[in-house]
Protein backbone atom coordinates (compact mmCIF):
# COMPACT_ATOMS: atom_id res chain seq x y z
CA UNK A 1 0.00 0.00 0.00
CA UNK A 2 1.13 3.37 -0.83
CA UNK A 3 1.29 5.87 1.40
CA UNK A 4 -0.44 9.48 1.71
CA UNK A 5 3.10 11.06 0.25
CA UNK A 6 3.40 9.26 -2.77
CA UNK A 7 -0.07 9.48 -3.40
CA UNK A 8 0.11 13.19 -3.14
CA UNK A 9 2.87 13.57 -5.22
CA UNK A 10 2.14 11.66 -7.78
CA UNK A 11 -1.21 13.85 -7.77
CA UNK A 12 0.59 16.87 -7.76
CA UNK A 13 2.09 16.23 -10.69
CA UNK A 14 -0.77 14.86 -12.78
CA UNK A 15 -2.49 18.69 -12.66
CA UNK A 16 0.54 20.73 -14.77
CA UNK A 17 0.64 17.38 -16.82
CA UNK A 18 -3.01 17.77 -17.74
CA UNK A 19 -3.12 21.73 -18.22
CA UNK A 20 -0.21 21.25 -20.86
CA UNK A 21 -1.96 18.21 -22.51
CA UNK A 22 -5.19 20.42 -22.53
CA UNK A 23 -3.25 23.60 -24.67
CA UNK A 24 -1.42 21.27 -26.72
CA UNK A 25 -5.06 20.66 -28.64
CA UNK A 26 -5.67 24.14 -29.26
CA UNK A 27 -4.22 22.88 -32.90
CA UNK A 28 -7.17 20.51 -33.16
CA UNK A 29 -9.73 22.75 -34.78
CA UNK A 30 -11.44 20.90 -37.28
CA UNK A 31 -10.90 22.78 -40.62
CA UNK A 32 -10.53 21.85 -44.56
CA UNK A 33 -7.59 21.05 -46.14
CA UNK A 34 -8.71 21.34 -50.08
CA UNK A 35 -12.34 21.34 -50.76
CA UNK A 36 -14.23 18.99 -48.78
CA UNK A 37 -11.22 17.03 -47.18
CA UNK A 38 -11.59 17.89 -43.19
CA UNK A 39 -8.14 17.22 -40.67
CA UNK A 40 -9.97 15.95 -37.23
CA UNK A 41 -8.41 16.24 -33.97
CA UNK A 42 -9.28 16.13 -30.04
CA UNK A 43 -7.72 15.20 -27.14
CA UNK A 44 -8.59 13.17 -23.85
CA UNK A 45 -7.00 13.62 -20.83
CA UNK A 46 -7.79 12.48 -17.35
CA UNK A 47 -6.48 12.04 -13.74
CA UNK A 48 -7.36 8.95 -11.97
CA UNK A 49 -7.09 7.97 -8.22
CA UNK A 50 -7.34 4.38 -6.81
CA UNK A 51 -8.10 3.50 -3.55
CA UNK A 52 -8.59 -0.90 -4.30
CA UNK A 53 -9.72 -3.11 -1.79
CA UNK A 54 -6.62 -3.43 0.62
CA UNK A 55 -4.20 -5.91 -0.18
CA UNK A 56 -0.52 -6.54 0.24
CA UNK A 57 0.75 -4.68 -1.96
CA UNK A 58 0.66 -0.98 -4.25
CA UNK A 59 -3.19 -0.90 -3.45
CA UNK A 60 -3.73 2.74 -3.24
CA UNK A 61 -2.10 5.15 -6.37
CA UNK A 62 -3.22 8.23 -9.28
CA UNK A 63 -1.69 8.12 -12.64
CA UNK A 64 -2.73 9.88 -16.22
CA UNK A 65 -3.74 9.10 -19.22
CA UNK A 66 -4.13 10.56 -22.47
CA UNK A 67 -5.54 10.35 -25.87
CA UNK A 68 -4.67 12.54 -29.33
CA UNK A 69 -6.31 11.29 -32.11
CA UNK A 70 -5.69 13.08 -35.29
CA UNK A 71 -6.93 12.20 -38.77
CA UNK A 72 -8.21 13.58 -42.54
CA UNK A 73 -11.65 12.45 -43.77
CA UNK A 74 -14.20 13.65 -46.50
CA UNK A 75 -17.61 12.57 -46.69
CA UNK A 76 -19.52 12.65 -49.40
CA UNK A 77 -23.33 11.68 -50.81
CA UNK A 78 -21.96 8.49 -52.12
CA UNK A 79 -18.30 7.80 -51.12
CA UNK A 80 -16.02 8.68 -48.43
CA UNK A 81 -12.67 7.97 -46.20
CA UNK A 82 -11.47 8.49 -43.25
CA UNK A 83 -7.98 8.00 -41.75
CA UNK A 84 -7.09 8.84 -38.29
CA UNK A 85 -3.99 8.01 -36.04
CA UNK A 86 -4.04 7.39 -32.78
CA UNK A 87 -1.43 8.22 -29.78
CA UNK A 88 -2.03 7.48 -26.08
CA UNK A 89 0.04 8.47 -23.24
CA UNK A 90 0.08 7.26 -19.58
CA UNK A 91 2.56 8.01 -16.94
CA UNK A 92 2.33 7.86 -13.63
CA UNK A 93 1.33 4.51 -13.31
CA UNK A 94 1.56 1.98 -10.00
CA UNK A 95 4.75 -0.27 -9.73
CA UNK A 96 3.68 -3.36 -8.01
CA UNK A 97 -0.12 -2.69 -7.81
CA UNK A 98 -0.65 -7.07 -8.49
CA UNK A 99 -1.09 -9.00 -5.45
CA UNK A 100 -0.99 -12.83 -5.22
CA UNK A 101 -4.30 -14.84 -5.94
CA UNK A 102 -6.86 -14.62 -5.63
CA UNK A 103 -6.23 -10.41 -5.24
CA UNK A 104 -4.43 -9.92 -8.80
CA UNK A 105 -4.75 -6.80 -10.22
CA UNK A 106 -5.78 -4.09 -8.15
CA UNK A 107 -7.52 -1.97 -10.01
CA UNK A 108 -6.98 -0.13 -14.03
CA UNK A 109 -3.66 1.84 -12.90
CA UNK A 110 -2.14 -2.12 -12.57
CA UNK A 111 -3.90 -3.79 -15.76
CA UNK A 112 -2.14 -0.33 -17.80
CA UNK A 113 1.54 -0.98 -15.94
CA UNK A 114 1.26 -5.13 -16.63
CA UNK A 115 -0.18 -4.41 -20.56
CA UNK A 116 2.53 -2.92 -20.68
CA UNK A 117 5.91 -4.10 -19.68
CA UNK A 118 5.59 -2.96 -15.87
CA UNK A 119 6.74 0.58 -16.81
CA UNK A 120 5.67 3.68 -15.30
CA UNK A 121 5.20 5.66 -18.68
CA UNK A 122 3.20 3.80 -21.50
CA UNK A 123 3.31 5.45 -24.84
CA UNK A 124 2.02 4.54 -28.61
CA UNK A 125 1.60 5.40 -32.28
CA UNK A 126 -1.22 3.27 -34.28
CA UNK A 127 -3.84 3.58 -37.05
CA UNK A 128 -7.46 3.90 -35.13
CA UNK A 129 -9.36 4.06 -37.77
CA UNK A 130 -8.46 3.79 -41.88
CA UNK A 131 -11.48 2.73 -44.10
CA UNK A 132 -13.36 4.07 -47.44
CA UNK A 133 -16.84 4.22 -47.80
CA UNK A 134 -19.29 3.30 -50.93
CA UNK A 135 -22.87 4.30 -50.77
CA UNK A 136 -25.13 6.24 -48.98
CA UNK A 137 -23.81 9.07 -46.09
CA UNK A 138 -24.11 8.90 -42.45
CA UNK A 139 -27.41 9.83 -41.46
CA UNK A 140 -28.53 9.51 -45.15
CA UNK A 141 -31.31 6.58 -46.99
CA UNK A 142 -29.96 4.26 -49.13
CA UNK A 143 -26.98 1.26 -48.91
CA UNK A 144 -23.60 1.44 -47.35
CA UNK A 145 -20.69 -0.29 -47.26
CA UNK A 146 -17.23 0.68 -45.19
CA UNK A 147 -14.15 -1.48 -45.20
CA UNK A 148 -10.82 -1.47 -43.77
CA UNK A 149 -10.13 -0.13 -39.90
CA UNK A 150 -13.49 1.25 -37.86
CA UNK A 151 -14.90 1.61 -34.32
CA UNK A 152 -18.22 0.06 -34.52
CA UNK A 153 -20.78 -0.73 -31.53
CA UNK A 154 -23.50 -2.81 -31.30
CA UNK A 155 -26.73 -0.65 -30.56
CA UNK A 156 -25.82 2.93 -31.64
CA UNK A 157 -26.13 2.00 -35.18
CA UNK A 158 -29.08 4.10 -35.23
CA UNK A 159 -29.92 7.32 -33.13
CA UNK A 160 -33.67 7.91 -32.28
CA UNK A 161 -35.02 11.27 -33.28
CA UNK A 162 -36.10 11.65 -29.82
CA UNK A 163 -34.12 13.44 -27.68
CA UNK A 164 -34.50 10.96 -24.24
CA UNK A 165 -34.07 7.41 -26.37
CA UNK A 166 -31.33 8.66 -27.59
CA UNK A 167 -30.00 8.81 -24.44
CA UNK A 168 -31.15 5.58 -23.26
CA UNK A 169 -29.93 3.96 -25.82
CA UNK A 170 -26.52 5.72 -25.90
CA UNK A 171 -26.73 5.12 -22.04
CA UNK A 172 -28.08 1.69 -21.32
CA UNK A 173 -27.75 -0.13 -24.92
CA UNK A 174 -24.84 0.41 -26.78
CA UNK A 175 -21.70 -1.64 -25.82
CA UNK A 176 -23.59 -3.96 -23.94
CA UNK A 177 -21.83 -6.66 -25.95
CA UNK A 178 -19.53 -5.16 -28.65
CA UNK A 179 -17.97 -2.19 -28.09
CA UNK A 180 -14.80 0.26 -28.43
CA UNK A 181 -14.20 0.29 -24.75
CA UNK A 182 -13.67 4.15 -25.17
CA UNK A 183 -12.95 5.10 -21.50
CA UNK A 184 -9.74 3.58 -21.74
CA UNK A 185 -6.65 5.35 -23.33
CA UNK A 186 -6.09 2.91 -25.69
CA UNK A 187 -9.83 1.43 -26.65
CA UNK A 188 -10.58 -1.34 -29.80
CA UNK A 189 -11.37 -0.72 -33.68
CA UNK A 190 -12.22 -3.68 -35.89
CA UNK A 191 -10.83 -4.88 -39.34
CA UNK A 192 -13.33 -5.85 -41.72
CA UNK A 193 -16.72 -4.94 -43.51
CA UNK A 194 -19.44 -2.86 -42.38
CA UNK A 195 -22.65 -3.03 -44.42
CA UNK A 196 -25.84 -0.48 -43.32
CA UNK A 197 -29.12 0.01 -44.89
CA UNK A 198 -31.10 3.12 -44.19
CA UNK A 199 -35.04 3.31 -45.11
CA UNK A 200 -37.45 5.19 -43.16
CA UNK A 201 -38.20 3.65 -40.02
CA UNK A 202 -36.19 0.67 -40.94
CA UNK A 203 -32.69 -0.03 -40.43
CA UNK A 204 -30.33 -3.08 -41.21
CA UNK A 205 -26.66 -3.47 -39.97
CA UNK A 206 -24.30 -5.91 -40.26
CA UNK A 207 -20.54 -6.75 -40.14
CA UNK A 208 -18.01 -9.49 -40.58
CA UNK A 209 -14.68 -8.32 -38.75
CA UNK A 210 -11.56 -8.87 -36.68
CA UNK A 211 -10.90 -6.86 -33.24
CA UNK A 212 -7.80 -5.22 -32.57
CA UNK A 213 -5.10 -5.55 -29.87
CA UNK A 214 -5.50 -2.29 -27.58
CA UNK A 215 -7.83 -1.37 -24.48
CA UNK A 216 -4.83 -1.50 -22.09
CA UNK A 217 -1.95 -2.37 -24.20
CA UNK A 218 -0.76 0.95 -26.13
CA UNK A 219 0.58 -0.99 -29.60
CA UNK A 220 -3.12 -1.04 -31.22
CA UNK A 221 -1.79 -2.17 -34.81
CA UNK A 222 -2.15 -5.54 -34.57
CA UNK A 223 -5.42 -7.72 -35.02
CA UNK A 224 -6.31 -10.60 -32.96
CA UNK A 225 -6.98 -13.92 -34.21
CA UNK A 226 -10.66 -13.65 -33.70
CA UNK A 227 -14.19 -13.28 -35.59
CA UNK A 228 -16.85 -11.24 -35.00
CA UNK A 229 -19.91 -11.66 -37.05
CA UNK A 230 -22.83 -9.54 -36.42
CA UNK A 231 -26.09 -8.36 -37.70
CA UNK A 232 -29.00 -6.19 -36.76
CA UNK A 233 -32.53 -4.69 -37.63
CA UNK A 234 -33.90 -2.08 -36.04
CA UNK A 235 -37.82 -0.40 -36.24
CA UNK A 236 -37.91 3.24 -35.12
CA UNK A 237 -40.65 5.32 -34.44
CA UNK A 238 -41.11 8.75 -32.85
CA UNK A 239 -41.56 7.63 -29.58
CA UNK A 240 -40.44 3.85 -30.02
CA UNK A 241 -37.83 1.92 -30.92
CA UNK A 242 -37.20 -1.82 -31.11
CA UNK A 243 -33.98 -4.47 -32.54
CA UNK A 244 -33.33 -7.70 -33.76
CA UNK A 245 -29.79 -8.73 -33.29
CA UNK A 246 -27.65 -11.71 -33.49
CA UNK A 247 -23.38 -11.70 -32.48
CA UNK A 248 -20.93 -14.46 -33.15
CA UNK A 249 -17.82 -14.44 -31.61
CA UNK A 250 -15.09 -17.07 -32.43
CA UNK A 251 -12.01 -16.72 -30.59
CA UNK A 252 -9.21 -18.78 -31.66
CA UNK A 253 -5.99 -17.64 -29.79
CA UNK A 254 -4.07 -20.54 -27.98
CA UNK A 255 -2.32 -18.49 -25.52
CA UNK A 256 -4.28 -17.28 -23.14
CA UNK A 257 -6.20 -19.72 -20.25
CA UNK A 258 -9.19 -19.71 -20.03
CA UNK A 259 -11.06 -17.94 -17.54
CA UNK A 260 -14.24 -19.74 -15.71
CA UNK A 261 -14.42 -21.56 -12.43
CA UNK A 262 -13.10 -25.16 -13.74
CA UNK A 263 -9.89 -26.19 -11.63
CA UNK A 264 -6.49 -24.54 -13.44
CA UNK A 265 -4.90 -27.71 -14.36
CA UNK A 266 -8.39 -28.23 -16.64
CA UNK A 267 -8.74 -24.60 -18.23
CA UNK A 268 -4.99 -25.04 -18.86
CA UNK A 269 -5.62 -28.17 -20.83
CA UNK A 270 -8.29 -26.76 -22.40
CA UNK A 271 -7.04 -25.30 -25.89
CA UNK A 272 -10.03 -25.20 -27.61
CA UNK A 273 -11.59 -22.37 -29.34
CA UNK A 274 -14.44 -20.58 -28.07
CA UNK A 275 -17.50 -19.79 -30.47
CA UNK A 276 -20.31 -18.12 -28.84
CA UNK A 277 -23.57 -16.94 -30.80
CA UNK A 278 -25.75 -14.59 -28.97
CA UNK A 279 -29.34 -13.70 -30.18
CA UNK A 280 -31.34 -10.92 -28.06
CA UNK A 281 -33.51 -8.13 -28.86
CA UNK A 282 -34.85 -4.63 -27.54
CA UNK A 283 -37.41 -2.64 -27.23
CA UNK A 284 -37.72 1.50 -25.38
CA UNK A 285 -40.71 2.92 -25.66
CA UNK A 286 -41.20 7.06 -24.11
CA UNK A 287 -45.05 7.70 -22.58
CA UNK A 288 -46.07 11.12 -22.03
CA UNK A 289 -48.35 11.69 -18.94
CA UNK A 290 -49.46 14.59 -17.33
CA UNK A 291 -47.31 14.03 -14.55
CA UNK A 292 -44.20 13.62 -16.20
CA UNK A 293 -42.57 11.40 -19.13
CA UNK A 294 -42.10 7.50 -18.61
CA UNK A 295 -39.61 5.43 -20.03
CA UNK A 296 -39.35 1.72 -20.28
CA UNK A 297 -36.46 -0.15 -21.61
CA UNK A 298 -36.64 -3.85 -22.57
CA UNK A 299 -33.07 -5.95 -23.18
CA UNK A 300 -32.68 -9.43 -23.64
CA UNK A 301 -30.05 -12.35 -25.09
CA UNK A 302 -29.72 -16.40 -25.18
CA UNK A 303 -26.36 -17.50 -25.64
CA UNK A 304 -25.47 -20.88 -27.57
CA UNK A 305 -22.21 -22.46 -28.72
CA UNK A 306 -18.96 -24.12 -27.54
CA UNK A 307 -16.84 -23.00 -24.78
CA UNK A 308 -13.45 -24.87 -25.23
CA UNK A 309 -14.55 -28.65 -24.33
CA UNK A 310 -17.33 -27.05 -22.92
CA UNK A 311 -21.07 -26.51 -24.21
CA UNK A 312 -21.99 -22.90 -23.95
CA UNK A 313 -26.00 -22.03 -22.42
CA UNK A 314 -26.36 -18.55 -21.35
CA UNK A 315 -29.02 -15.86 -20.96
CA UNK A 316 -29.05 -12.08 -19.43
CA UNK A 317 -32.00 -9.57 -19.64
CA UNK A 318 -32.72 -6.25 -18.45
CA UNK A 319 -35.58 -4.26 -17.21
CA UNK A 320 -35.45 -0.42 -16.66
CA UNK A 321 -37.89 2.13 -15.96
CA UNK A 322 -37.46 6.14 -16.14
CA UNK A 323 -39.72 8.70 -15.17
CA UNK A 324 -38.94 12.56 -15.76
CA UNK A 325 -41.55 14.46 -13.51
CA UNK A 326 -43.04 17.46 -14.90
CA UNK A 327 -43.47 20.55 -13.16
CA UNK A 328 -39.38 20.34 -12.29
CA UNK A 329 -38.17 22.23 -15.10
CA UNK A 330 -35.31 24.02 -13.83
CA UNK A 331 -33.54 21.02 -12.49
CA UNK A 332 -34.76 18.59 -15.01
CA UNK A 333 -34.75 15.73 -13.49
CA UNK A 334 -35.24 12.12 -14.04
CA UNK A 335 -35.06 9.09 -11.71
CA UNK A 336 -34.73 6.34 -13.37
CA UNK A 337 -34.77 2.27 -11.55
CA UNK A 338 -34.16 -1.61 -13.35
CA UNK A 339 -32.80 -4.76 -12.56
CA UNK A 340 -30.11 -6.91 -14.91
CA UNK A 341 -29.35 -10.89 -14.60
CA UNK A 342 -27.24 -12.86 -16.07
CA UNK A 343 -26.77 -16.66 -15.71
CA UNK A 344 -23.71 -18.05 -13.82
CA UNK A 345 -22.42 -21.86 -13.63
CA UNK A 346 -23.74 -23.67 -11.08
CA UNK A 347 -21.19 -26.77 -11.43
CA UNK A 348 -17.90 -26.37 -12.44
CA UNK A 349 -17.27 -30.12 -12.87
CA UNK A 350 -19.74 -30.93 -15.32
CA UNK A 351 -19.19 -30.39 -19.37
CA UNK A 352 -21.65 -27.79 -19.37
CA UNK A 353 -20.83 -23.89 -19.55
CA UNK A 354 -23.11 -21.49 -17.98
CA UNK A 355 -21.71 -18.16 -17.24
CA UNK A 356 -23.15 -15.21 -19.45
CA UNK A 357 -20.37 -14.46 -21.97
CA UNK A 358 -20.14 -10.65 -22.43
CA UNK A 359 -18.32 -10.44 -25.45
CA UNK A 360 -16.02 -7.66 -26.39
CA UNK A 361 -17.85 -4.94 -24.71
CA UNK A 362 -17.18 -1.55 -23.19
CA UNK A 363 -17.92 -2.49 -19.32
CA UNK A 364 -17.47 1.00 -17.66
CA UNK A 365 -20.86 2.67 -19.38
CA UNK A 366 -22.18 -0.41 -16.98
CA UNK A 367 -19.55 -0.15 -13.92
CA UNK A 368 -19.01 3.27 -13.62
CA UNK A 369 -16.55 2.11 -11.05
CA UNK A 370 -15.21 -1.13 -12.85
CA UNK A 371 -14.28 -3.56 -10.40
CA UNK A 372 -17.00 -5.74 -12.25
CA UNK A 373 -19.25 -6.70 -15.27
CA UNK A 374 -22.12 -8.06 -16.15
CA UNK A 375 -21.18 -11.94 -16.05
CA UNK A 376 -22.66 -14.10 -13.55
CA UNK A 377 -24.38 -10.53 -11.93
CA UNK A 378 -27.56 -9.46 -10.53
CA UNK A 379 -27.76 -5.80 -10.44
CA UNK A 380 -30.33 -3.55 -8.95
CA UNK A 381 -29.58 0.20 -9.21
CA UNK A 382 -31.53 3.47 -8.84
CA UNK A 383 -29.96 6.90 -10.58
CA UNK A 384 -31.51 10.27 -10.21
CA UNK A 385 -30.28 12.78 -12.69
CA UNK A 386 -30.10 16.43 -12.93
CA UNK A 387 -29.97 18.50 -16.28
CA UNK A 388 -30.68 21.95 -15.50
CA UNK A 389 -29.24 23.56 -18.51
CA UNK A 390 -27.97 21.85 -21.90
CA UNK A 391 -24.35 21.92 -20.71
CA UNK A 392 -24.67 20.81 -17.72
CA UNK A 393 -25.59 17.04 -16.07
CA UNK A 394 -25.37 15.74 -12.50
CA UNK A 395 -26.04 12.20 -11.96
CA UNK A 396 -25.55 9.95 -9.09
CA UNK A 397 -26.26 6.01 -8.24
CA UNK A 398 -26.63 3.49 -5.56
CA UNK A 399 -26.15 -0.85 -7.40
CA UNK A 400 -26.79 -3.40 -4.81
CA UNK A 401 -24.75 -6.16 -7.06
CA UNK A 402 -25.22 -9.82 -6.64
CA UNK A 403 -23.84 -13.02 -7.99
CA UNK A 404 -26.15 -15.33 -9.25
CA UNK A 405 -24.38 -18.53 -8.80
CA UNK A 406 -22.22 -19.20 -5.87
CA UNK A 407 -20.10 -21.87 -7.54
CA UNK A 408 -18.93 -19.25 -10.09
CA UNK A 409 -16.69 -16.18 -10.17
CA UNK A 410 -16.90 -13.03 -9.42
CA UNK A 411 -15.79 -11.16 -12.77
CA UNK A 412 -14.45 -8.50 -14.23
CA UNK A 413 -13.11 -7.01 -17.85
CA UNK A 414 -14.15 -6.00 -20.69
CA UNK A 415 -12.94 -9.04 -23.01
CA UNK A 416 -9.69 -9.81 -25.26
CA UNK A 417 -7.39 -7.00 -26.56
CA UNK A 418 -3.80 -9.05 -26.81
CA UNK A 419 -3.15 -12.65 -27.98
CA UNK A 420 -1.90 -14.00 -24.75
CA UNK A 421 -4.53 -12.38 -22.26
CA UNK A 422 -7.93 -13.48 -21.91
CA UNK A 423 -9.10 -10.41 -21.38
CA UNK A 424 -11.77 -11.22 -18.36
CA UNK A 425 -10.68 -11.74 -14.87
CA UNK A 426 -12.34 -14.09 -12.06
CA UNK A 427 -11.67 -14.51 -8.49
CA UNK A 428 -13.17 -16.99 -6.28
CA UNK A 429 -16.88 -16.13 -4.49
CA UNK A 430 -16.14 -17.82 -1.12
CA UNK A 431 -19.56 -19.63 -1.66
CA UNK A 432 -21.04 -16.23 -1.05
CA UNK A 433 -23.49 -14.14 -3.44
CA UNK A 434 -23.33 -10.94 -1.66
CA UNK A 435 -20.64 -9.06 -3.78
CA UNK A 436 -21.04 -4.99 -2.93
CA UNK A 437 -22.87 -1.74 -2.81
CA UNK A 438 -21.36 0.98 -4.91
CA UNK A 439 -22.43 4.69 -4.71
CA UNK A 440 -21.55 7.69 -7.15
CA UNK A 441 -21.53 10.58 -8.48
CA UNK A 442 -20.88 12.09 -11.56
CA UNK A 443 -20.42 16.07 -13.39
CA UNK A 444 -20.26 16.15 -17.08
CA UNK A 445 -20.01 19.99 -17.80
CA UNK A 446 -19.65 22.13 -21.28
CA UNK A 447 -17.15 24.82 -21.54
CA UNK A 448 -17.78 25.99 -24.99
CA UNK A 449 -15.40 26.25 -27.80
CA UNK A 450 -15.64 22.69 -27.78
CA UNK A 451 -13.82 22.02 -24.24
CA UNK A 452 -16.04 20.05 -22.28
CA UNK A 453 -14.91 18.50 -18.37
CA UNK A 454 -16.22 15.35 -16.05
CA UNK A 455 -15.76 14.81 -12.57
CA UNK A 456 -16.86 11.32 -10.84
CA UNK A 457 -16.22 9.81 -7.31
CA UNK A 458 -17.07 6.45 -6.70
CA UNK A 459 -17.30 4.42 -3.44
CA UNK A 460 -17.61 0.93 -3.35
CA UNK A 461 -18.99 -1.16 -0.06
CA UNK A 462 -17.37 -5.01 -0.37
CA UNK A 463 -19.42 -7.55 0.90
CA UNK A 464 -19.13 -11.33 1.57
CA UNK A 465 -17.51 -12.15 -1.69
CA UNK A 466 -15.06 -9.56 -2.13
CA UNK A 467 -14.54 -9.87 2.10
CA UNK A 468 -13.30 -13.44 1.37
CA UNK A 469 -10.40 -12.28 -0.88
CA UNK A 470 -9.69 -8.83 1.21
CA UNK A 471 -10.19 -9.22 4.78
CA UNK A 472 -8.33 -6.44 5.94
CA UNK A 473 -10.60 -3.80 3.86
CA UNK A 474 -13.05 -4.36 1.19
CA UNK A 475 -13.65 -0.62 0.46
CA UNK A 476 -12.57 0.78 -2.23
CA UNK A 477 -13.01 4.27 -4.05
CA UNK A 478 -12.29 5.89 -7.67
CA UNK A 479 -12.01 9.68 -8.04
CA UNK A 480 -11.14 11.43 -11.48
CA UNK A 481 -11.05 14.36 -13.72
CA UNK A 482 -11.36 14.49 -17.31
CA UNK A 483 -10.79 17.51 -19.94
CA UNK A 484 -11.91 16.98 -23.20
CA UNK A 485 -11.37 19.36 -26.62
CA UNK A 486 -13.05 18.68 -29.78
CA UNK A 487 -13.52 20.87 -32.69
Amino acid sequence: MSGSANTASSASSVVPALLVLLLASGASAQRPVASDIDVTASLRARAEYWRWFEAPANDEYSYVGSTLRAGLMQSRSSFGWQLELAAPLLFGLPVGAVAPAPQGQLGVGASYAVANGGEETASGLFLKQGFLRLGAAPGRRGHSLRGGRFEFVEGAETTPSHGDLAWVKRERIAHRLLGTFAWSHVGRSLDGAHYGFAGGRTQLSAVLARPTQGVFNTNGWPGLDMLVAYGALTVAGARAEGRLFGLHIVDDREDPVKTDNRPAAVRSADRDRIAVTTLGAHYLRVLPGAGGDVDVLLWGVTQLGDWGEQEHEAWAGALELGFQPAGLRGLSPWIRAGYFASSGDDDPADDAHGTFFQGLPTPRIYARTPFYNLMNLRDAFVSVQLRPSSRFSLRAQAHALQLSESRDLWYAGGGAFEPETFGFAGRPSGGDRDLAMLYDIGVDVGLGGGLSASAYAGFVEGRDVIENIHPLDARARLVYLELSYRR
